[in-house]
């Protein structure tokens, strides 16, 4: 009789509405959490530079937040949205007025360039490929 009581109240404790509220509420941060650990782990960028890429595809505020940029294109932290003027710096100004420039035209494109198969990355016997 004694161990039917326990049960019962720690069946009342399991299944309360509070607890199940509490996981329920708690399953968007864990997916945000294994996806930011997934990234991290197959990005092409160190750690670091990939947690700068992250916070900086929040914006512009953020990655002033952290105390980063401006961002060059081609090295972390470039998103093409973060560079309205189409410099090929993202995060420049950080929110100042730049005095307005006369359009120059732009030279013409080159020869596209051979695509490069990327590499297989390995640690140990896994293979992480990107896709």
């Amino acid at each position: 009789m004694r161990r039917q009581r326990r049960a019962d109240a720690l069946r009342r404790r399991a299944l309360s509405p509070f607890r199940i509220l509490l996981m329920v509420l708690a399953l968007p941060l864990t997916t945000g959490m294994i996806a930011i650990g997934v990234y991290l782990r197959v990005s092409d960028y160190e750690r670091h530079e990939a947690v700068i890429h992250l916070v900086a595809l929040a914006g512009c505020d953020a990655a002033r937040a952290l105390g980063a940029g401006p961002f060059r294109k081609g090295a972390p932290g470039y998103h093409t949205r973060n560079d309205p003027d189409g410099d090929g710096v993202a995060c420049g100004s950080f929110g100042v007025q730049q005095p307005h420039r006369t359009a120059t035209p732009r030279p013409a494109p080159e020869a596209p360039r051979p695509v490069e198969t990327p590499k297989q990355r390995t640690v140990g016997t896994a293979k992480f490929l990107k896709p």
